[in-house]
């Protein structure tokens, strides 16, 4: 698939076949976290795939009600892949104390910002990508329910960034719902990019 038709394709749904997502295909998706960027190369990623059925439907215990009191049909439920998407803050530390990353007086140095948090969202939309490029579609949701980091098994020293839903869309319609056509229109371009 040509790059701009990736980018066309990529969108968030909430709308699943149940159809299982060949592991072939699943491991193609997840290899993206090799070419993600770390600071430093720190490779702090962490990302856990679920298709445990049991699995998914504790996960979806906790974050489905309000989709389903909000209108929204079942989609992580339905969803055959969840992708646990974690990151270890202590890899980019122990990256940054390296002795080809410390500064001049041997300290790690100051974070301006959390790098860890910043990468995982690039590392979310490659994973959204390779999905697009297979023919997939995905969906996100964040950490936003006490137990799901148990639930899924994430690592004490692992930070959930959130999960990925991942399978094949049930809509195919690429009109904007009745429901959201108050929604804000896109912003143009130029109030977006500032050219120096």
């Amino acid at each position: 698939m040509d790059f701009a038709d990736v980018l066309r394709a990529r969108r968030m749904v909430r709308s699943y076949r149940p159809d299982p997502v060949p592991e072939d295909v699943v491991r193609r998706i997840v290899q993206v976290v090799h070419r993600a960027p770390s600071a430093g190369f720190s490779q702090g990623h962490r990302l856990i795939v679920v298709t445990d059925p049991e699995i998914r439907g504790k996960v979806a215990e906790l974050i489905e009600p309000p989709y389903l009191e909000s209108g929204v049909g079942p989609w992580v439920s339905v969803a055959p892949v969840l992708i646990v998407i974690g990151v270890r803050e202590a890899s980019y530390h122990e990256r940054y104390q390296q002795p080809d990353k410390v500064t001049e007086d041997g300290e790690e140095g100051q974070w301006p910002v959390p790098y860890w948090w910043f990468d995982s969202g690039s590392l979310l939309v490659m994973l959204q990508m390779a999905a697009a490029n297979e023919g997939l579609a995905t969906g996100f949701f964040g950490p936003h329910a006490d137990g799901l980091e148990e639930v899924v098994g994430l690592p004490a020293d692992v930070g959930l960034a959130g999960i990925m839903t991942l399978g094949y869309s049930d809509d195919n319609d690429r009109r904007v719902p009745a429901k959201l056509t108050n929604r804000p229109k896109r912003i143009p371009l130029d109030d977006l990019v500032t050219w120096r």
